[in-house]
Formats: structure tokens, C-alpha cells, sequence
């Protein structure tokens, strides 16, 4: 299986002008989780980053110290993160037919997510991890008057990994680049061409570090890990 990293945010929620993918995380980049937890998954056999150039020492210095046993190749990413998965799609090997994409900044995914999402992908041709919504969730037009709300039994968050196969998705991205589409995720793009996309169960510790109250709560999740009792 290929994986496709987007790692070329700059992080301005952060309160940063720099990747926050290169802040610490329990004395290590908060990448290096990341990086690690997709090196440990059995069915990642290939990982593109894409990112932005400036950011390519600090990436092969995190690269160098976890020294990595599959191939890792570095991809120059775009301005918004459907154009960096554009270029990494275009940057994948020949032999590539299944691609998961996984955000940098998901970087407590566990081994295991990786795994049941590729093997995911054997009955499908999109899919992605998400969890159900517990919270309400209400409708609001621009004055912020509630218009609806609803059901929750049938909304879920959406995570990544997300998988597909590699052809359908390039023509996605073409499609979506040919009329303007912008999008927050690659499932979006499949969904606007009319094809099904699967749900994967995906992990409630599974966050996207966004501002310095996800690091905060990320942290805390590794060290409850740490204290958990090894079998």
C-alpha cells in the first residue's frame, strides 16, 4: 500500500509562522509520531511527504534519526492541500493502484487504523476513517438562526486515513481542477463525481492537532498510552 502525507501547513491556529508538524510532542516533532505510527503499519509499504521546500532539512533530519526501513520520498507540495495531494499523486510509483492519504497533523493514528483501512480498500474503491458525531449538531444561516438539525445517528467526523484507488482518484483531481472545485478532503472530490465512499471505524483519540489545546490534549494521550500496561 502507498501513503500520501500532506505536510505543507504553515500552522497560523498554532500561533506560529512555521510548520507546526516540526513543534514538540513529548520531546520529539509532533511529525515523527506521525511518521512513525505509518512506518509500523504491516500494509504501508511506500510513504510520499508532501511538503513545502524549506521545510525538506527539517524532514530529513526527523527522517535520518527515526531511520525508517521503507522508502520515503519527499514531494514539493502545492498552496492548499488538494494541490498537494495532486502533485503527490503525480508522484507516485508506476506500480501504484491503492493509495491511503493521512494528514501530517494526525499524528496519533495508531498502526492498526492503517491497517483496516487498506485492507478496507480491498472491497472498495473509497473509503474513510471517521467516527459517530456525539454531539447535537444544529444548522445555521448567516444571521446564526438555527435552520435544522440533524439526525445524529447519521452523521459521523470524518478522519484520515482516507483510500482509494489510484486512478479514480487522479481523475477526481482532474475533474475537480478542470472546474474549480475546492474541497477540505479527497473523499469530497469522489463524492461530487458520484461515487461511494465507505466508512472505516476510526479512533476517538485519532485528532487533528489544529491549535494548542489539541497538542495539549495529544500529549496527555501518549502519556495515558505510556501508562498503559503492556501485554
Amino acid at each position: 500500500m502507498h501513503l500520501l502525507l500532506p505536510a505543507a501547513g504553515v500552522g497560523k491556529r498554532m500561533g506560529g509562522d512555521r510548520n507546526k508538524l516540526l513543534m514538540t510532542l513529548q520531546d520529539k516533532p509532533l511529525f515523527s509520531w506521525t511518521l512513525q505510527a505509518a512506518a509500523a503499519a504491516d500494509a504501508v509499504a511506500w510513504i510520499g511527504i508532501m511538503g513545502q521546500p524549506l521545510d525538506f532539512p527539517d524532514f530529513e533530519a526527523i527522517l535520518a534519526d527515526l531511520k525508517l526501513s521503507k522508502p520515503v520520498q519527499l514531494i514539493r507540495g502545492g498552496k492548499t492541500r488538494q494541490e498537494s495531494v495532486y502533485n503527490g499523486l503525480q508522484a507516485l510509483p508506476p506500480e501504484a493502484t491503492q493509495v491511503l492519504i493521512h494528514d501530517g497533523a494526525r499524528c496519533l493514528a495508531t498502526p492498526a487504523l492503517f491497517n483496516r483501512c487498506a485492507a478496507a480498500l480491498e472491497t472498495c474503491e473509497g473509503l474513510i476513517a471517521a467516527i459517530p458525531v456525539k454531539d447535537t449538531i444544529k444548522v445555521v444561516d448567516e444571521q446564526g438562526w438555527v435552520k435544522e438539525t440533524p439526525e445524529r445517528a447519521k452523521l459521523w467526523a470524518a478522519q484520515t486515513p482516507q483510500g482509494f484507488t489510484v486512478q479514480r482518484l487522479k481523475d477526481c483531481h482532474e475533474k475537480g481542477k478542470t472546474l474549480g472545485w475546492e474541497v477540505t478532503d479527497d473523499a469530497a472530490l469522489f463524492e461530487r463525481c458520484g461515487l461511494p465512499v465507505k466508512i472505516v471505524s476510526g479512533e476517538e483519540t485519532n485528532l487533528k492537532i489544529t491549535t494548542p489545546g489539541d497538542l495539549a490534549i495529544a500529549e496527555f494521550i501518549l502519556q495515558s498510552r505510556d501508562e498503559m500496561p503492556k501485554t
